[in-house]
């Protein structure tokens, strides 16, 4: 593998999915990526912006792959590599002090230029969070990241478990244990193997 990163959690094979995706997001990297994959949750009351930070710090901690960022053996073939940390992409916007129509257009702004940029696959994470301010007690918090971590059920779960470790500052005692992603990759490989 060329380039990998210092201090390695992990190296994972890509899933069947992720083998197309990577392939599909890799082909024009000058295009827009239609695999960003953005949600805009609208926040109301009182919200502790480096609390929700480090929530989001808890949960890339909780669920590794996610960390995760992808490369290519000198042979060629895709792999994903797990670091042991990452520094979370974030970014605060405080708008609270605009007109609404210019409140508007800024947040439409950052919000078309979050989505129209690109993730480099192979610097981790694939993941990035802008918490925008609108008032005192609204929010807006932008979750951008690439398809090829999460899919759509995926997606959910991990907002929920986002917000849970934010009610809880960081702390993982009241979810459920997580499987390692390594284990699904074996149950998808069996599951490939079996369709054979």
């Amino acid at each position: 593998m060329t380039g990998a990163p210092q201090g390695l959690q992990d190296i994972l094979p890509l899933s069947p999915l992720q083998q197309g995706l990577y392939f599909l997001s890799s082909y024009d990297d000058s295009a827009l990526d239609v695999y960003n994959v953005q949600l805009g949750l609208d926040l109301t009351g009182p919200l502790d912006a480096d609390r929700l930070r480090r929530a989001a710090g808890a949960l890339l901690t909780r669920h590794p792959n996610l960390k995760a960022a992808f490369r290519t053996r000198r042979n060629g073939d895709p792999v994903t590599v797990v670091p042991h940390t990452v520094d979370i992409p974030w970014q605060d916007a405080d708008l609270s002090g605009l007109e609404a129509d210019e409140r508007d257009r800024r947040v439409e702004r950052l919000t078309d230029a979050d989505r129209h940029t690109r993730f480099d696959l192979a610097r981790p994470p694939l993941i990035r969070f802008t918490a925008i301010r609108l008032a005192p007690e609204r929010h807006r918090l932008l979750f951008t990241h690439h398809h090829l971590l999460l899919d759509g059920w995926s997606t959910a779960r991990v907002v929920q478990e986002l917000f849970a470790l934010y009610a809880a500052d960081g702390a993982t005692g009241g979810l459920p244990e997580v499987r390692p992603y390594r284990d699904y990759l074996a149950w998808a490989a069996a599951q490939d193997t079996e369709a054979d």
